[in-house]
């Protein structure tokens, strides 16, 4: 999956922003790319991080 915003397979224990389910094989943590890592946007918790200023991504590529 891609963007921020899109619902992902982790369920309610992952975040609006996360790529996948944390520990899926080929994916880390990364910066939040709509608050920057602050977990802040316009004076309230970041959505798509719930506020942790850090999302799952998959890393590498094919």
């Amino acid at each position: 999956m891609t963007g921020t915003s899109s619902p992902n397979s982790a369920g309610t224990s992952g975040k609006p922003g996360d790529d996948a389910p944390v520990g899926t094989e080929g994916t880390g943590d990364d910066i939040c790319p709509e608050c920057q890592g602050t977990g802040r946007v316009e004076g309230r918790a970041c959505e798509a991080c719930r506020g942790t200023g850090i999302v799952n991504k998959g890393i590498g590529g094919a």
